[in-house]
């Protein structure tokens, strides 16, 4: 779980909905696992959730939905993970969790996994009515076209009933403060609250948002908490997918520009959700990062490149059209240049690797030069291994370098050479085939391929 971003929320329960199946995605993955910034959605909301003060979980879950229970347990390993078979509406699944709520939580947050922008802020606010006495708090949004969504009904400025597009009035049809589906319940209310839910509704189901009427029927407080509508967007088709992922790339973008980095043309760059970027690093244009990216001060990321699972050192250099697979750590000014790609390489300080190589399972030692068209030979079909190259040591161009393998510190491999033995500290190793020279051959073959072809 996330670090709390408040003491005062301890004791705070999150019951994740994730049950959904998401027939409009058309995908036989389930809706919450499909990604936005390199994670789930559902993991989104489970960090979010946890940064927000919530020190316990429960994820109510479809049946036979292993998939998504190993998904929860990824980012939160000690969550409680609840079934919901039968799909009589939102209440109906909060209360899968009955025995989490029974505990004794202080506060609620109810959430869900197909609503992966809110930030842990916004679930902060949500939580601080409660601690001032409201038994409930409603999160909710202006939408610039309400049609589809439950309607937030005030009364002399108070929240009286959230209705249903599909059980409300005209006049409550024309209301634009809408419910974005996530709420806070005070604990020890909690429960009471959800079992007096019926199925009274058009659907037959128990909605959620009946604990707003049967609170305010109890002579309890109900607080509004409103959020941006593009925080609170959810995801049930590919589209609105596309649009939560560029909601947060736009997100992901202005942070990285606020904490000192330069995005020349920002709306082309990818960032994952834990992509760190350092103090006056430089993005060129049509840069992709993966999960589990840190880039460190100065360093410039070259445009058209491809970054997943790596580490760049201050001041380094990579691409244009590099692609840096996991495992790649690149020292401070270290260089990996245009169509390079690395695999679980240590190249290290002021070390090159400028053109059309591949380096993969490989340490490189300082200052070492790695001439194009260079690849380790790592894999047997069966097994991997390692190539060594030490510090200060010379490859020549359009070399293979055979793992297992080391070249010495200082040591020089002559261009076009097929490594398969180590090379001593400050050697020269060349291995290729000797040059044959025969003068005037050239312009015996082409006067007689003239003759052939002239009497053809």
């Amino acid at each position: 779980m996330a670090q709390s971003a408040s003491s005062s929320a301890a004791g705070c329960l999150a019951v994740v909905l994730a049950a959904g199946e998401g027939t409009r995605m058309r995908s036989n993955r389930p809706k919450v696992l499909h990604e936005i910034a390199g994670a789930s959605m559902l993991s989104h909301v489970l960090r979010a959730v946890g940064a927000a003060g919530a020190d316990r979980l429960a994820v109510v879950i479809g049946p036979d939905r292993a998939d998504v229970e190993c998904a929860a347990r990824a980012v939160a390993a000690d969550a409680e993970i609840v079934v919901q078979g039968d799909r009589l509406g939102t209440a109906h699944a909060v209360l899968r969790a009955r025995a989490a709520l029974e505990r004794g939580p202080e506060a609620v947050i109810i959430a869900f996994a197909d609503t992966p922008l809110v930030r842990p802020e916004t679930f902060a606010r949500l939580l601080a009515p409660l601690r001032e006495g409201a038994a409930v708090s409603v999160l909710g949004f202006e939408a610039a076209v309400p049609t589809g969504y439950g309607r937030l009904v005030r009364e002399g400025g108070q929240l009286v009933a959230i209705r249903e597009e599909r059980d409300g009035s005209d006049e409550e049809r024309a209301i634009t403060l809408c419910n974005a589906g996530l709420m806070g319940l005070r604990g020890d209310v909690a429960l009471a609250l959800l079992d007096q839910v019926q199925n009274h509704n058009a659907k037959g189901e128990y909605y959620l948002t009946d604990v707003v009427e049967i609170a305010r029927a109890a002579g309890h407080s109900v607080a509004v908490v409103t959020a941006p509508e593009e925080e609170v967007q959810g995801v049930n088709d590919r589209a609105q997918l596309a649009g939560a992922e560029r909601s947060i790339q736009e997100r992901l973008r202005r942070a990285a520009m606020a904490n000192g980095a330069t995005l020349v043309a920002p709306e082309t760059v990818f960032l994952a959700h834990d992509t760190r970027i350092g103090r006056d690093v430089v993005i060129e244009p049509n840069v992709i990062f993966g999960p589990g990216v840190v880039v460190e001060d100065g360093a410039v990321i070259h445009a058209f490149s491809h970054l997943e699972g790596a580490r760049v050192g201050p001041k380094a250099s990579v691409g244009p059209f590099a692609r840096l697979r996991p495992g790649t750590v690149l020292g401070p000014k270290a260089k990996v240049g245009n169509f390079v790609e690395t695999k679980n390489a240590d190249v290290g300080a002021g070390a090159k690797v400028n053109h059309l190589t591949y380096i993969g399972d490989a340490t490189i030692g300082a200052d070492a030069n790695i001439g194009a068209g260079t690849i380790t030979c790592n894999y047997d079909g069966f097994f991997k291994y390692r190539t060594e190259i030490g510090a200060g040591a010379f490859v020549g161009s359009n070399s293979a370098l055979i793992a297992p393998v080391r070249i010495g510190e200082g040591a020089y491999v002559g261009s076009g050479s097929v490594i398969t033995d180590d090379v001593p500290a400050d050697a020269l190793a060349v291995a290729r085939g000797r040059q044959a020279v025969k003068d005037g051959w050239a312009a015996a073959f082409r006067a007689d391929a003239q003759a052939r072809k002239a009497k053809t």
